[in-house]
């Protein structure tokens, strides 16, 4: 096979990005539509993330935050996305560069993307950690380090659970030179 001098896979991550900073940024202009809402999964020591020691302490590796009902100040740039959030009644303000979030899902329409990143590319092949839609942003525990640039079904169309409709996930490593 020959070898893949584009690089399609960096390519997809970064159109992958870009839509999830375009939805975040109709959010943060328009307010989220209907029942959508947002789980996103980052790495916490990643370059450029600003969040207190007090949460970084708590979630050392990744976090999960939910945006759903209790943000505020969503602000999105071209490299970034700010959002204050309250944990445990103490109100956050979050940075997160688009390059140190690992996943991100809708649960409302059963979408989302996993994120290669220089940490995951050689970390291990754990999944994330699902939970049914949250009222609050609070996560319950940190989620399992992600698998490389996956796109998901929906948890109900996982092949190990139940399911009334179809789903696949489609791997990118699929497409690389073995």
């Amino acid at each position: 096979m020959p070898e893949d001098l584009i690089r399609y896979d960096l390519l997809t991550q970064a159109a992958l990005r870009g839509v999830m900073r375009t939805v975040l940024a109709d959010a943060a202009k328009k307010g989220l539509p209907g029942a959508h809402h947002f789980k996103i999964t980052f790495l916490t020591a990643a370059d450029g993330v600003q969040l207190s020691e007090r949460m970084r302490a708590q979630y050392p590796q990744t976090m999960t935050i939910i945006l759903q009902h209790q943000f505020r100040d969503l602000a999105v740039r071209d490299e970034a996305f700010d959002v204050g959030l309250s944990f445990g009644g103490n109100p956050e303000r979050l940075t997160v560069p688009f390059e140190a979030v690992t996943a991100f899902f809708d649960p409302a329409v059963q979408f989302g993307f996993q994120f290669e990143t220089a940490e995951t590319a050689t970390g291990d092949a754990g999944e994330i950690a699902t939970r049914a839609p949250e009222k609050s942003p609070e996560p319950a525990s940190p989620p399992v380090k992600p698998r490389k640039a996956d796109v998901l079904p929906a948890p109900e169309a996982r092949a190990d659970t139940p399911s009334a409709g179809g789903g696949e996930v489609v791997k990118l490593d699929r497409f690389r030179k073995k």
